[in-house]
């Protein structure tokens, strides 16, 4: 065989395996061009990275609201806010009255009667006709943790202290937790008593990055109450910023000093208790206190 044929055949032969190299290469790599997977990916510099954890719900998927690191829950901000109070009657704007309340039916009751919003029914944050039993300082989000039995399936991913406050079925986590209401540079502190307005399912805002939905009154996403708003020196229909607040982090104020509900009348009670018990021992007063 002439040299230049023996050439010309290594030279086909070399082009056909180089072909097969290079198709079995794009091959190979084709599916990982299109694979959709749960696992992580290292995202390009301004590419996002779509996954099916952001396509698909499942509860257990579900991220509440943490604090943030060194300090708080995240603010709110510019919600409308909207005054309630217990003991109000229907209105078209508020179907409900408020005579109950998510998780107490003697709300009214419980509180020690109508806690009237009229400004010259009232003195110094409280109703002038008598003294609450409950904290008048108190508020309402669209959520209601309780279900006809039990917790709402939701629940125990969704609020975030849900494990800690747990008492059983019968009993809400989200009653009585304290809340920061802010308006320009003043911050009141209130009670979650009620679920409201208008919605009670809305854990996506609550405890979440969700916006309030769409209502009647003009989306409101918080309901305060006449002390809260007296406070603050609000509207009857007004804008706020509020957050979750741990009750270690509360300061004292008149949202201290009264109501069978306050935290801050259950630990005095307790002290005074203790104190009391260690004066009849003849225990030393100072060591109790100071621990």
């Amino acid at each position: 065989m002439k040299p230049g044929k023996i050439t010309h055949i290594i030279a086909a032969l070399l082009s056909s395996i180089t072909s097969l190299v290079a198709h079995g290469a794009v091959t190979k790599a084709e599916p990982a061009k299109s694979k959709l997977t749960k696992k992580p990916q290292k995202k390009s510099e301004g590419e996002p990275i779509v996954s099916i954890n952001s396509l698909v719900f499942a509860p257990n998927q579900l991220r509440p609201a943490q604090p943030e690191p060194g300090g708080g829950y995240p603010w709110k901000v510019s919600i409308v806010t909207t005054v309630f109070w217990i003991g109000e009657k229907p209105t078209e704007n508020n179907p409900v009255p408020n005579r109950a309340s998510s998780w107490d039916k003697e709300w009214s009751k419980s509180y020690g009667g109508l806690d009237d919003p009229a400004p010259s029914h009232r003195s110094d944050y409280l109703p002038v006709k008598f003294t609450p039993r409950q904290n008048p300082f108190y508020c309402a989000l669209p959520y209601n943790d309780k279900a006809a039995t039990g917790h709402r399936p939701e629940a125990p991913q969704v609020v975030p202290w849900f494990n800690e406050a747990y008492q059983g079925p019968g009993v809400s986590v989200c009653k009585d937790r304290w809340i920061a209401i802010r308006k320009g540079n003043k911050v009141a502190y209130a009670q979650w008593e009620d679920a409201g307005p208008f919605r009670t399912d809305h854990w996506q805002y609550v405890f979440g990055d969700e916006r309030p939905k769409p209502n009647l009154n003009k989306g409101a996403g918080l309901d305060v109450s006449p002390a809260v708003r007296d406070y603050l020196g609000l509207n009857e229909t007004d804008v706020t910023d509020w957050q979750f607040i741990d009750f270690k982090d509360v300061p004292r104020g008149p949202w201290s000093k009264l109501g069978d509900n306050n935290t801050f009348v259950i630990n005095d009670r307790k002290a005074g208790t203790a104190v009391a018990q260690a004066k009849k021992r003849g225990d030393p007063i100072v060591e109790l206190i100071t621990e």
